[in-house]
């Protein structure tokens, strides 16, 4: 047994691989990591942007979709090869743990992140090209997207909500998972086969309020360094245990309904000055997911700690909030910033994938 299957045997907490990509599929290392103890795989554009331009492991089935396909189709066929391919390693976990595990994340153009109706649509189609029960879509959290995340939970489809950077954003996430549960079936139906997750982005906080407080500079505002996104994700845990219980949510569990778990994401540790573990080690607790790069993982299996650790001290997770705020640092303007950089940052991936495979496909042409 590893520190992995501890983490979920005694904490509950699942450990997805945040990576993927060809040579993970077809050299076994997905299928190395699943028998170490990881349960799930997410996947971004930012990630098949890596896999796809890295090197030559997706040069021939681009040739050969590329006879009927655009360039952009081509990709989507790259994609969904991968995922289908992932689906299929983790349908094991997926059928030992009754369907509540052994899920794999693909998500939708990062350029619709402002449009419902197209994210909707978008969306809906993986999830009937694909029509497989351990697939998750991953729709953005931001304000344009939120009214999507609610239909498709409304048609019964499992989503990874991907992108919450504030408290506020994920309190409207979750309403719309349980206004969307409601409508589902009819408002009658079982809603045991319906699954979400909402990925709350954590080092990225950090990164953001750490050059904040830099700029402030005095002695306050500097001990506060390091702090702020364990504090806010510990918070939304807080969130997350009031929103599910409750006479709301006994109807809907009554019904099957299963739990929107939190899932940490970006809990790579960018600053080298803190602990690699940070944003693991400090955010363990029953019904959470977090999401792991190869080398946080590499760490976890050789030192983390596994212990209860996201509920320890909410006082105190709430006084650092207000120490940030009387500072100066506005958390909520931290998130649009970093709501925005996010988007971007996908979007650019994206585009330079696209570059680079018209780029191919001019070789090929050639």
């Amino acid at each position: 047994m590893t520190r992995l299957h501890e983490l979920f045997d005694t904490q509950g907490q699942s450990p997805w691989l945040d990576n993927l990509k060809r040579e993970y599929l077809t050299g076994g290392e997905l299928a190395r990591r699943v028998t170490q103890g990881v349960r799930g795989v997410t996947s971004n554009p930012t990630i098949f942007q890596k896999a796809i331009s890295g090197g030559d492991a997706y040069d021939e089935q681009f040739r050969s979709v590329l006879r009927t396909h655009t360039v952009e189709d081509a990709y989507w066929e790259l994609v969904i090869d991968d995922i289908v391919n992932a689906l299929d390693i983790l349908r094991g976990v997926h059928q030992d743990s009754g369907g509540a595990d052994g899920f794999v994340s693909l998500e939708v153009a990062p350029g619709l992140a402002a449009d419902t109706a197209g994210t909707i649509a978008a969306a809906r189609r993986l999830h009937e090209r694909i029509a497989r029960p351990n697939l998750m879509v991953k729709i953005p959290a931001t304000s344009e997207s939120v009214p999507a995340i609610h239909e498709m939970v409304a048609e019964g489809r499992n989503i990874n909500v991907t992108l919450i950077f504030s408290l506020d954003r994920y309190a409207d996430v979750i309403e719309a998972y349980l206004s969307g549960l409601e409508r589902c079936g009819d408002g009658t139906g079982d809603l045991s086969s319906v699954h979400s997750v909402a990925s709350f982005f954590v080092s990225r906080v950090d990164t953001e309020v750490d050059r904040r407080l830099d700029a402030i500079g005095t002695p306050e505002a500097l001990g506060l360094r390091g702090k702020a996104a364990v504090a806010q994700a510990r918070l939304a845990y807080q969130l997350f245990l009031d929103r599910f219980s409750g006479p709301r949510w006994d109807a809907l569990a009554g019904r099957g309904a299963n739990r929107q778990r939190p899932l940490w994401a970006s809990t790579s540790t960018k600053n080298p000055d803190y602990p690699d573990l940070l944003y693991v080690d400090s955010l363990i607790g029953p019904d959470t997911v977090n999401t792991l790069p190869d080398a946080t993982i590499d760490g976890f299996l050789d030192h983390g700690v596994v212990a209860r650790t996201v509920d320890a001290d909410p006082d105190a997770d709430r006084k650092v909030l207000d120490d940030l705020a009387s500072v100066g640092v506005d958390l909520d303007e931290v998130a649009r910033t970093i709501e925005a950089e996010g988007v971007a940052s996908f979007v650019k991936s994206f585009d330079e994938l696209l570059t680079a495979l018209h780029d191919k496909a001019g070789a090929v042409a050639g």
